[in-house]
């Protein structure tokens, strides 16, 4: 994102008129020269302290890829809309609702977001999150054969005045030709996270390995063991032009669950 550095330009005015004014005063056989350069040099120290923050600022608030929402959204671009159905507001996604009534096994996720605007670099309050995921068998529910009737481990959440959101879903199992992974939506707020119309941004997290390894190990998640040695970030389609935005940080065991944590910038 660029930012407009009128301090910086404000200081190049100043050191030009100092500059002007010391040698006219040079000339004029003053003895004040060296107190004038000092004083021309606090600027331009002053530009230079100015543009780190910025630079800093600018690198924090780089706004998150864009990618596929994949052939499972649930958003109403690709069949059934989950957006429309009452008890999608949800932070809680191991269970399904409405019709459904299955509960997704699998090693416990609390996942924390928090969402910026790239226009402001402050935190997007309100933003609402759509994020779904497969289970632990590879599957999506509403698409995949045996878990079409369900809807688990999909959810919406909004944002408080901090931009932070918690979901508590299961570790996404891994199936062949992708890496471990998350979708997410972000719309501007819950009355917009009805339609895919109306999102800002579609993406996916990932994890890292040595997680997906030790989760893996786990009953339950067998056929992610052989899928995840076929596959690596570099391979795969979604992660293997940069993932440094989308790779999350993360800590527990599978016995207490895992946290966490990534920012996304919109």
């Amino acid at each position: 994102m660029d930012h407009d550095h009128d301090g910086d330009i404000f200081n190049r005015g100043l050191q030009f008129d100092l500059t002007t004014l010391l040698r006219r005063r040079q000339m004029l056989g003053l003895a004040l020269g060296a107190g004038l350069a000092g004083l021309a040099a606090g600027p331009a120290f002053a530009a230079s302290a100015t543009e780190s923050p910025s630079a800093a600022t600018a690198a924090a608030c780089q706004t998150i890829p864009t990618e596929t929402g994949g052939p499972f959204p649930g958003d109403g671009t690709n069949g059934p809309n989950i957006l429309t159905q009452s008890g999608i507001v949800r932070s809680d996604l191991r269970t399904s609702f409405g019709t459904g009534s299955a509960t997704a096994g699998g090693v416990n996720l609390t996942l924390r977001l928090t969402v910026l605007s790239a226009a402001t670099c402050a935190p997007y309050s309100g933003a609402a999150v759509y994020l779904w995921g497969c289970d632990r068998e590879g599957r999506y529910s509403m698409y995949s054969a045996g878990v079409t009737q369900e809807n688990y481990c999909r959810g919406v959440q909004a944002a408080g005045s901090d931009g932070r959101l918690t979901f508590t879903t299961i570790f996404p199992g891994c199936y062949p030709g992708r890496w471990p992974h998350l979708h997410f939506e972000v719309y501007p707020s819950l009355a917009r996270a009805t339609s895919a119309s109306g999102k800002l941004k579609t993406s996916q997290l990932a994890f890292p390995a040595d997680i997906c390894r030790t989760v893996y190990r786990t009953a339950g998640y067998q056929a992610s063991i052989t899928n995840l040695a076929r596959v690596s970030l570099s391979s795969d389609s979604v992660f293997r032009d940069g993932y440094s935005q989308q790779m999350v940080t993360i800590s527990g065991t599978p016995q207490s669950g895992y946290v966490a944590n990534l920012t996304i910038t919109v």
